[in-house]
């Protein structure tokens, strides 16, 4: 029996690997699942060779090349070996598109799932996925006509984040279960799900915190901490709260989110926010000369505007962030509804719960015939 080899290299990447192996293991229990991830994947019956530790920028990636390469290395020779029968690549693209070469070279279809943003920069990647993938899962609606154009066999399945949110409390019961006040004005800060991200925001996340409690007496703070990082809590100021994400958001009157996954989670949960990001100075300079899209944050992209203020590297000022947050905190304010009519606008287009049932329906077909019972 060929096994199902699944790679996520990082927080988010986990959390939709789990959600597929999952959904896997009831259609075709009978079928190994191994790889790449974290602690999810491992509760959801993955066997991990190999713990996720996602890392993001170009000098960042640099700092820890040797260490891909030797995990590469090993993943090239687990494909050679004869034992995977599927490969699902999960985002990550950095690394994935390598593995995806390798697998394609040793005969190894491939699934990717949360396929690479080439609708942000490097376009030119479109010809070598088409060459190497065998099917993609995308999970935003405009990525099916693009990849499809360039020659990609492409399911849009939905968005992941929709499944989470059936589950999702309200406010006054993410409140209970966080022992926050009903009453109380709550900030949530979600610094980032790398080492490296929260390495470079947390102290500027912080600093915007208490320009807004100085502004708002009794603000109560809450930092959103990703289950791939270990923070402690002891130099933080704030309460820390691990891997309850849309508990946070919908606990929170406004918050404070690194762009990427959070930004479209904010909008599902109906949370305003700011979106910020900052690198170092030759991975940003490098993005600036790459990227050709005008907005960083998921949900601004998705909606093809800024629905919330995007502030990046310089730009990402105490101030001019706190200036941006304040006014979000008043109902009824009129910065606060336009950004939650746009939220509920993103939230319409990103398809219907089922995402991972639908990745593993494909899988399950994808599956070579010696695998099936």
């Amino acid at each position: 029996m060929r096994e199902v080899l699944i790679i996520a290299g990082e927080a988010s990447g986990d959390l939709h690997g789990a959600g597929v192996a999952e959904q896997l293991r009831r259609l075709r229990p009978d079928v190994p699942l191994v790889g790449m991830g974290g602690e999810r994947m491992a509760a959801a019956g993955v066997t991990l060779f190999e713990r996720a530790e996602g890392v993001v920028g170009f000098a960042e990636v640099l700092k820890h090349l040797p260490a891909h390469l030797r995990l590469l290395w090993r993943v090239k020779a687990l494909l050679r070996s004869g034992r995977i029968g599927l490969l699902i690549l999960i985002d990550y693209p950095g690394f994935n598109l390598r593995v995806a070469r390798a697998a394609h070279a040793a005969g190894v279809p491939v699934l990717y799932y949360i396929t690479p943003q080439v609708w942000a920069w490097k376009p030119g990647r479109l010809t070598m996925m088409a060459t190497v993938i065998a099917k993609a899962a995308v999970i935003l609606p405009f990525e099916e006509p693009l990849l499809r154009a360039a020659g990609i066999d492409t399911t849009f399945v939905g968005h992941p984040l929709l499944d989470r949110a059936l589950t999702m409390p309200d406010q006054a019961e993410a409140r209970r279960r966080l022992g926050i006040a009903a009453d109380a004005e709550v900030l949530a800060l979600f610094p980032g799900s790398r080492a490296q991200e929260i390495e470079r925001h947390l102290a500027e996340f912080e600093a915007v915190a208490r320009e807004l409690q100085r502004r708002r007496p009794g603000l109560q703070v809450v930092v959103s901490v990703a289950p791939t990082i270990q923070l402690d809590a002891s130099h933080v100021p704030f309460p820390l709260v691990r891997a309850q994400s849309f508990d946070v958001l919908r606990a929170a009157n406004v918050a404070l989110c690194k762009s990427g996954t959070t930004t479209l989670e904010a909008a599902v949960a109906g949370c305003p926010c700011a979106v910020v990001y900052k690198t170092s100075r030759i991975t940003y300079a490098i993005a600036r000369r790459l990227v050709t899209i005008p907005h960083i944050g998921l949900l601004n992209v998705v909606a093809g505007r800024e629905v919330a203020p995007e502030f990046v590297q310089d730009a990402f000022t105490t101030r001019a962030v706190a200036d941006a947050l304040d006014p979000l905190f008043d109902p009824g304010a009129p910065a606060r509804e336009t950004m939650l009519q746009g939220m509920d606008e993103v939230r319409r287009t990103l398809g219907a719960p089922g995402a991972a049932a639908r990745v593993a329906q494909m899988a399950s077909a994808m599956l070579p015939r010696e695998t099936v019972a």
